[in-house]
């Protein structure tokens, strides 16, 4: 069996809502989700969520073979690129490959993904998230509240701007999720936005009013002397790392004691997540995978030993895909297709008109002048950040 060549598909998400965080939001609610076909001589194709734009670079190293390698396939792809490097859009396209590449090899064996690699239970643990920092307090309460109903117990929202602002969100939206638990665990997401001294204040403020399980991502992602301190100087968990592509990254987490919950994203695939999850047990640390669209990172979860929570970022699936998972009893429920369990429906997504808008310029992925440069922990300067920028 063979790699013979791949397709590159694109179809969109629609959130109802705006999205984003403290670096910026996505007014309309839509965002594009490319999707890529890894094709093979015997007519079954891999299938992946996520950007690729550098696939045609790192297709050679995969053109002409045995999909089933796939760990080894993980580690030729980045021989491919050592020179410039396997970091940034690169490292999105090797993850989005590994993906398809798992998709191809459990299809094959006609197994679920999460069975192929060893899970006992098909139910993965998971935490509300829902990229909410646009919204104004009762819309954010109605989407927290459709969460609640599916059963969670634990939830996360964005802040750094404002923390009265923040702490008043995160104590009402505590108020919901205490229908199902008398303890609901509360994590905020601050996208790198603060200096060490800054989130150490910050974390103190809110830990004045509530139990904060996490803050995750404090300050910048290669930070590990900051990460320290503000570990050292609070009592919540610091959770990071989505954003650092290659196992290299987390050693300076690691020697600093740093880290209490090593994060990977989704986008960076299955064996990315595999090694960081077997890179934080030898150190007694747990795992928590950032949310992606249809969660195909939730099949690897399900069958590591320190898995503490996957992030769901929606209830719903983007327009044209079939995703044999449920959202329900506060977690993920994987099903038994072969595979990550997506289909595509191409006729569907082809009569799509292209309005997605998450790589415009107000999108969430422009920093902030003034980030990690605060003075004050409340920004009067803004009623609602970024909306218009």
């Amino acid at each position: 069996m063979k790699i013979t060549g791949w397709r590159s598909l694109k179809t969109l998400h629609y959130w109802h809502r705006p999205i984003g965080d403290v670096n910026g939001t996505v007014t309309s609610g839509i965002t594009e989700v490319p999707l890529l076909v890894l094709e093979t001589d015997e007519g079954v194709s891999g299938i992946a969520p996520g950007g690729h734009a550098d696939m045609a670079r790192i297709f050679p190293a995969l053109e002409g073979q045995d999909p089933r390698a796939v760990t080894a396939l993980y580690d030729r792809m980045q021989d491919w690129v050592f020179k410039s490097g396997h970091a940034g859009s690169v490292f999105g396209a090797i993850g989005v490959a590994d993906m398809a590449l798992w998709d191809l090899k459990a299809k094959l064996a006609d197994q679920p993904l999460w069975r192929l690699l060893g899970a006992r239970d098909r139910f993965v643990p998971g935490y509300a998230s829902g990229l909410d920092y646009p919204l104004e307090l009762d819309e954010l309460l109605a989407l927290h509240t459709r969460y609640a109903e599916c059963g969670f117990t634990a939830f996360k929202l964005k802040g750094g701007l404002d923390v009265e602002q923040d702490l008043e969100r995160l104590l009402a939206v505590r108020e919901v999720y205490c229908r199902n638990t008398a303890e609901p665990a509360v994590m905020i997401d601050v996208n790198e936005s603060m200096s060490a001294k800054q989130a150490v204040r910050y974390v103190h403020r809110l830990e004045s009013a509530l139990d904060l399980s996490w803050i995750e991502e404090p300050v910048r992602r290669w930070d590990a002397t900051g990460h320290a301190l503000i570990r050292q100087q609070t009592r919540c968990a610091v959770a990071t790392g989505e954003n650092l592509t290659g196992i290299e990254q987390y050693a300076p987490l690691l020697r600093e004691q740093a880290v209490d919950i090593l994060q990977s994203g989704m986008c960076w695939g299955i064996t990315h997540f595999l090694r960081v999850a077997n890179l934080a047990h030898a150190f007694s640390l747990s795992v928590s995978p950032v949310g992606y669209n249809t969660n195909p990172v939730a099949h690897a979860a399900a069958a590591i030993p320190n898995h503490l929570s996957c992030e769901v970022q929606d209830l719903t699936f983007p327009v044209g895909l079939r995703v044999d998972q449920r959202i329900e009893d506060g977690g993920i429920i994987l099903g038994d297709a072969p595979g990550l369990g997506i289909s595509i429906d191409e006729a569907a997504i082809s009569q799509l008109k292209n309005e997605g808008s998450w790589t415009q310029p107000q999108g969430p992925h422009v920093r902030p002048r003034d980030a990690g440069q605060r003075l004050s922990l409340r920004n009067l300067a803004y009623e609602k950040p970024f909306r218009n920028r």
